[in-house]
């Protein structure tokens, strides 16, 4: 069976999926990709979804943009090089200030998930330090994106 039979329906969910080449040096001495890459890649997955929807954007003109609050990763199965991942993302729920996400990386020599993990964001005002409300317009967009209310 081919990836996109494979796992095309599971990256269907996502409405972010970015795929990324996996490195020599990801490895580790056990021969497979070392647990903290699989953050590095989810965290890239966010950046593309924060680009898609304008919130890494408002750190230019306000003082407020996402910050980690926490992360989480259940391995599935190993990552070896050479491989491409594909890595995709969403928004499950919208709080007051923060926003829970998904994410799950597929490997594609593999044709199968390889993790799965969730993190939570929230809007930051780097200045006051101190939590801020999910603007009404990232809101908005975030809905029209995922295809649902959050309400």
């Amino acid at each position: 069976m081919d990836f996109e039979t494979k796992v095309g329906p599971i990256l269907a969910q996502f409405p972010v999926v970015i795929a990324l080449p996996v490195q020599w040096g990801d490895q580790d001495a056990f021969g497979h990709v070392n647990n903290t890459v699989y953050f590095r890649w989810f965290e890239s997955a966010r950046i593309a979804y924060f680009e898609r929807i304008g919130l890494s954007h408002l750190l230019e003109v306000e003082p407020i943009a996402p910050i980690l609050a926490s992360i989480s990763c259940d391995y599935r199965s190993q990552i070896t090089f050479p491989d491409t991942v594909h890595v995709g993302i969403r928004v499950t729920r919208i709080g007051r200030s923060s926003m829970e996400l998904v994410h799950t990386i597929v490997s594609e020599r593999r044709a199968a998930i390889a993790a799965e993990g969730s993190s939570t964001i929230v809007v930051f005002d780097y200045r006051a330090n101190k939590s801020q409300p999910v603007p009404l317009t990232i809101r908005q967009t975030i809905e029209a994106l995922e295809g649902r209310s959050f309400r």
